[in-house]
């Protein structure tokens, strides 16, 4: 959804108020990188896109506010700049909801706000601003969505759950359906350090919606489990995704597909600001229809943090796609050539800076 110039007045109105308000804060996120990229088509020995080069370019600039009625009533307000079509960017509304904390086991949303998973793998995984989590890099899934969500804590923290039942296009297309998407995921934590989650989402994709039939129902299973203890963060998290393509859920004689990933990482704090870190994809995203498809993924790299909100990354991220093409969070990797492969390839340096 994009931001109307009457959000951004109230967005100023909200800084101008928080001055005079300890109710209501304002933080912000910036993803930034300056790298070098390559993204080849070994079948045709050409590039892949035009995005290849030296480029400084700003990921993901969040903008949030935050505003506390009571110990109950919260609301919360979050833009998000990001480069999304052909360098250019766009401004959407990634958070805008009412929420209401009936008790630290239930709270309610309305809006558009955080899904189940992806959140939640990414505060495991630690390194986003580095790249998206499997399910969010390789678009089998939403990192928010507009509709109803609710969740809660139990047992100080041993056991958490979160349920959304949302349109299904995800927050930068509010679009009405006819067949909401319902998402929801149980995690535990036998130790403060160790946690095990699992995740389910059924629907249609938002594609239900006047004048166009529906078929099929996509349907996605996660699981993951993660260590964050110490100077250490590792983790394993895997994915099955049954029919997951508007393609398929609009059509009567597409043929069924099966999806299946997984992704392991690590970080370790050698010294208090420099982290090492590692990760590897492998993903089948059509076993059914072109299982040859693969996706072969692997970054490296060492982090600094000079200060509490900044991250510095030297990194070199690598994908090769095998026998078709896949769209990613780093564009479309592959080739159209029948038995060829694509290669992607990026070297440089990733920030993040929070305050």
């Amino acid at each position: 959804m994009r931001l109307k110039p009457v959000l951004a007045l109230a967005l100023a109105l909200g800084a101008a108020k928080t001055r005079a308000d300890s109710s209501t804060t304002i933080s912000t996120t910036v993803y930034a990188d300056f790298t070098y990229r390559q993204n080849h088509d070994e079948g045709k020995h050409a590039s892949a896109d035009k995005s290849n080069g030296t480029e400084f370019d700003l990921k993901r600039f969040y903008l949030t506010v935050d505003h506390s009625f009571d110990e109950t009533w919260d609301v919360r307000f979050r833009s998000d700049v990001g480069n999304e079509t052909n360098g250019k960017y766009d401004v959407f509304v990634k958070n805008a909801y009412v929420e209401a904390k009936l008790a630290p086991e239930l709270y309610l949303r309305g809006g558009a706000a955080d899904m189940p998973w992806i959140p939640f793998v990414e505060s495991l995984y630690g390194f986003r601003f580095v790249e998206n989590v499997l399910v969010d890099r390789t678009k089998f899934g939403n990192s928010a969505d507009w509709g109803l969500h609710a969740g809660g804590k139990f047992a100080d923290g041993l056991a958490s759950y979160a349920v959304s039942v949302v349109n299904g296009r995800g927050y930068s297309d509010p679009t009405r359906t006819q067949v909401p998407t319902v998402a929801a995921r149980v995690s535990v934590n036998p130790l403060k350090e160790l946690t095990i989650g699992i995740d389910g989402e059924v629907g249609r994709l938002g594609q239900a919606v006047a004048g166009v039939e529906t078929y099929h129902n996509a349907t996605r299973y996660d699981a993951v489990i993660a260590w964050v203890g110490g100077p250490l963060r590792a983790g394993v998290t895997g994915f099955i995704a049954k029919d997951y393509a508007a393609s398929i859920v609009t059509s009567n004689t597409a043929k069924e597909d099966t999806a299946t990933g997984g992704s392991l990482w690590a970080s370790y704090a050698i010294i208090e600001p420099v982290i090492v870190f590692g990760r590897a994809d492998y993903l089948k995203p059509k076993k059914d229809t072109n299982s040859d498809l693969k996706d072969v993924y692997f970054n490296l790299g060492v982090d600094y943090k000079p200060v509490k909100p900044v991250d510095l990354a030297l990194a070199y991220k690598w994908d090769q796609v095998k026998a078709g093409t896949l769209s990613t969070s780093n564009g479309t990797i592959g080739s159209s050539v029948a038995g060829a492969h694509g290669t992607y390839q990026e070297f440089g340096i990733w920030t993040q800076v929070a305050f």
